[in-house]
């Protein structure tokens, strides 16, 4: 196979000249690692061609138990020389070594989902999210085959996952270049793995999934997604590739042939990069809109399945993405956030690409539309030492104190899911009635604060096009804390007057006295998707997944009265009243006052 197209692209990007590649160098005895559980992300592309308004959609989450937070990062400029941190460190699954690589001159803005943990990978990680060239990315797990696990060198030294990911966010153009910038990194400095992994990159014109393998040779592939098709990566996967170049499909220089050296691959046979390089889909087929086999330990992973589904939403509006990614088939309590981006090529400007993102898992958190040109993240949506490493034994930093004094947004959505989940099927209907009302409600008012924001920037007062946009997304950031903090009060109240809360059933080994209240909270870790919290009710919710749900969509008379009194957490939930179309400017910049004079001395505020 052919190196990646338009390598000087991508050298003058890289701003530095090609190196060995890693499987070029010599590599310390390899050590068996441990195989990675059967479900990390969930991502799905959905191509213009089979949505209602043209727009292709990239929606998905990660699968981590950490903290979670927002974040836009500033376009910044570099000085020469400068460098980026990149891989992992020895406490990693499959050690590695942390080492630094040149970084471009000039990085674009882009908003993300952050996260504070996974072993050995230095925080903060992230998944991908949307850029200002309107390019999305989601990353998502992809087992490699067991031999190329087994095989890969310690230490690692090369790029991960989250590292890649960021830098397809700092760098990229299109979806297309995203894959050139990735692929580069990879042929140049190696890829630091936990087992196999893949992207999926898209734009307004197309989308890539790209495939990186375990092994340590430097492995990856990567297919084109047009307007008529649709993708699920849950694992992320590639089935049947050419051996040799076209226009759809990238690889490494030796995908071929390093397989059929193996007697992996047969010469004149399909080359299929699922079969050959990975591993089976975990879960079992499941018939479209039917239910997964009870026993099944990894139910709806079987990507072809789900995408037979996604095709009958055709044609698909962002309401039924949304939903996708909510769907408590496998938004649960793994899911660290929920994100959806539509992704159109007739914005009046850029700065108003938009990002739908929900704190943390979609089931129990409402989605916040992020523009590119938001300001910033009102700081109850910014990180907090909730799930985050080292808070139990490490002491705050004194320039967090007013960020880590406010509400977390997280850890309150976490809340209602555990109390939602708890008792799903009394609770999960009106709770999801309530958000999907909400966002109706953000929809409604959209166009108004898009038409706004457009005459600024028509106008050339790209500040006062900001200063639109940060306002809306505050108001709406601020009314949902105050909704998703009503509805737990009332679901707990609610189960105390229902028998009263439930309590832990746990044995004490013999000779122990702390009582089950004080044992561990921690799932053991032998767990399937199935033992986790989560609030499916067999196929979705009561009446089905997101297909059997399709043509009902929110409605804003569902959202319960949630504006009496202060909103101690946030922006005061009465000042919500006065943002409707007309009172819009005037609501959202009294929040916006109001969440700025509580920040002055906060960093980054």
């Amino acid at each position: 196979m052919r190196r990646v197209a338009v390598i000087g692209a991508v050298c003058a990007l890289l701003a530095v000249p090609a190196v060995a590649p890693a499987h070029a160098r010599e590599a310390p005895t390899p050590t068996p690692a441990p195989a990675p559980a059967p479900d990390k992300s969930f991502a799905v592309y959905v191509g213009g061609d089979l949505t209602a308004n043209g727009h292709p959609f990239l929606g998905g989450f990660g699968h981590e138990p950490s903290s979670h937070w927002v974040d836009i990062v500033a376009r910044q400029q570099h000085p020469a020389g400068s460098t980026v941190q990149v891989g992992a460190t020895a406490e990693a699954d499959i050690p590695g070594e942390l080492i630094r690589i040149p970084q471009a001159s000039e990085t674009a803005r882009y908003i993300t989902s952050n996260y504070s943990e996974f072993v050995g990978f230095p925080a903060p990680l992230t998944n991908g999210g949307l850029n200002e060239h309107g390019v999305a990315a989601r990353d998502v797990w992809s087992d490699s085959r067991p031999e190329l696990v087994a095989r890969t060198p310690t230490p690692q030294r090369g790029p991960t996952y989250s590292d890649l990911s960021r830098i397809a966010m700092e760098r990229a153009h299109s979806a297309r270049e995203a894959v050139q910038i990735v692929g580069g990194l990879i042929d140049r400095y190696g890829y630091t793995t936990y087992g196999g992994n893949s992207h999926l990159f898209a734009d307004a014109n197309e989308g890539w999934v790209l495939v990186e393998m375990a092994g340590g040779q430097g492995l990856w592939a990567a297919e084109r997604l047009g307007p008529d098709e649709v993708r699920v990566s849950y694992p992320g996967y590639i089935g049947e590739f050419p051996t040799t170049p076209d226009a759809d499909h990238m690889a490494s220089p030796d995908l071929v042939s390093y397989a059929a050296g193996r007697g992996w691959w047969r010469p004149g046979t399909p080359f299929d990069v699922q079969r050959v390089y990975g591993t089976p889909f975990p879960g079992a087929p499941v018939p479209v809109g039917g239910r997964a086999d009870p026993a099944d330990p990894s139910p709806y992973r079987h990507p072809p399945s789900l995408e037979a589904e996604v095709r009958r939403l055709a044609p698909a509006t962002l309401q039924d993405v949304m939903r996708l990614v909510r769907d408590p088939r496998w938004s649960d309590d793994r899911s660290g956030y929920g994100q959806v981006a539509e992704l159109a090529d007739d914005l009046p400007d850029p700065g108003m690409g938009t990002l739908w993102l929900a704190v943390t898992a979609a089931v129990t958190a409402p989605y916040i539309p992020f523009h590119i040109d938001t300001a910033e993240v009102p700081v109850e949506y910014r990180q907090h030492r909730y799930l985050t490493h080292g808070a139990a034994s490490e002491y705050l930093d004194p320039q967090y104190a007013e960020q880590e004094a406010t509400e977390s947004a997280t850890q309150t959505f976490k809340r209602l899911m555990y109390a939602t989940c708890a008792r799903p099927e009394r609770y999960l209907g009106e709770v999801t009635a309530a958000f999907e009302g909400f966002e109706a409600g953000e929809l409604e008012q959209m166009p108004a604060v898009r038409a706004r924001a457009a005459d600024r920037y028509a106008a050339g007062d790209r500040p006062g096009a900001q200063r639109e946009l940060t306002d809306a997304s505050t108001r709406w950031a601020g009314d949902g804390l105050a909704l998703g903090r009503h509805l737990l009060d009332d679901v707990l109240a609610r189960s105390r007057a229902d028998g009263g809360l439930r309590e832990p059933r746990v044995p004490a080994p013999p000779g122990e006295t702390a009582s089950a209240q004080s044992r561990s909270m921690t799932l053991r870790s032998e767990e399937t998707a199935r033992d986790r919290l989560d609030c499916d009710l067999g196929g979705g919710w009561a009446d089905g997944g997101t297909l059997a749900r399709k043509g009902s969509y929110g409605d804003p008379a569902d959202v319960p009265d949630h504006r009496s009194g202060a909103d101690s957490g946030g922006a005061s939930a009465w000042l919500v009243a006065l943002t409707g179309v007309g009172g819009a400017v005037v609501g959202g910049a009294a929040v916006w006052a109001g969440l700025r004079s509580r920040r002055r001395g906060t960093p980054g505020a």
